[in-house]
């Protein structure tokens, strides 16, 4: 193996000891095609191999493949079996994915609107994440911005927003994280009032002219002075980590910094930037052949990357005060 790479850290606190509700790491993204999927079924294996009890999640509840990333079958239960009420528990969807230490629980993909689940049921599956026997729950979310995909974004305690070095890639990560941000402020806004604000503020044209965050919070400190400095407190406690994939060149390794720039600088958000991944042929040879490059190939760059990145997010996940706690 490479000298440097690192293989293991210490969870001393995030492993369960009694009752206590798992850690949740969610990655999403505003476009798809990116490598989300690769990178957050290898990068469970990491904190599975580091000791912890992990579960991980398909919550791409329109398009799930990630038993396809961790070289799997489809599983004969799925999530659509405890959202159409087939089995009396969450818990017993979780598979074996060949890994020590890592379940699987596939997504939903038999029923007609599974991208669209009813917010009652939304909400049961949120519920019951949190109440999982695990230390750890990493969900792997579909792209766009629709709530259900948001929602899960933010009933994590960390939340990880993946980009690549495309214009487009870029375009909807803002839209993404800005999005997410709005939607937050939707969930813990009680006045009518203001909800309408928030609402308008989604849309792209509004008659305020809001078109980030911090015109938001100006608006509404217009309306009432107080509720501002909430929203600015809330803003700034927003803080996604960002990791940058298929990196090729020294201005792509770049982007990362100069994106964390750009969102605190015009949107007020402090993006976490935690590490990027260099573009590795070996990556798309490996989903081809549904090879799992952390477990079959820990020397490739791939690998060395995504080892990183989970020792930065180990980190985090230390500082988290209150695992399973709700953000919305």
């Amino acid at each position: 193996m490479r000298e440097g790479i690192q293989t293991g850290f210490d969870f001393p606190n995030l492993r369960k000891d009694g009752p206590r509700r798992p850690a949740v790491l969610s990655v999403g993204g505003g476009k798809g095609g990116i490598g989300k999927t690769l990178f957050t079924a290898n990068l469970s294996i990491c904190f599975a191999k580091a000791g912890l009890k992990v579960v991980l999640v398909d919550a791409d509840l329109g398009g799930s493949n990630l038993h396809t990333a961790l070289g799997v079958d489809l599983p004969a239960l799925s999530m659509s079996d405890f959202v159409q009420r087939r089995v009396d528990s969450l818990e017993e969807t979780i598979v074996d994915s060949g890994i020590d230490g890592l379940g699987l629980i596939s997504g939903a993909q038999d029923f007609l609107g599974s991208a669209n689940i009813k917010y009652t049921q939304k909400m049961r599956v949120l519920r019951t994440i949190l109440k999982l026997d695990a230390d750890l729950v990493v969900m792997d979310l579909g792209s766009g911005t629709s709530f259900n995909i948001l929602d899960f974004f933010l009933t994590s305690d960390l939340n990880l927003v993946m980009m690549v070095p495309e214009p487009t890639s870029l375009e909807n990560s803002y839209r993404f994280i800005k999005a997410a941000f709005y939607r937050l402020l939707r969930h813990r806004e009680k006045s009518t009032a203001f909800r309408k604000v928030i609402d308008l503020a989604m849309e792209a044209h509004n008659e305020f002219g809001i078109r980030t965050p911090y015109d938001l919070i100006r608006h509404v400190a217009k309306m009432d002075p107080e509720r501002g400095d909430t929203y600015q407190a809330w803003l700034l406690d927003f803080r996604p980590l960002l990791v940058v994939n298929q990196v090729r060149s020294k201005q792509d390794a770049e982007l990362g910094p100069a994106v964390r720039t750009a969102c605190r600088k015009y949107f007020g958000i402090d993006l976490d930037f935690v590490g990027h991944i260099d573009y590795d042929d070996e990556v798309w040879q490996a989903v081809r052949r549904r090879t799992v490059l952390v477990e079959n190939l820990p020397d490739s760059n791939f690998s060395a990357n995504v080892w990183k990145i989970a020792g930065e997010i180990a980190k985090r996940l230390r500082e988290v005060d209150s695992p399973g706690t709700w953000k919305i």
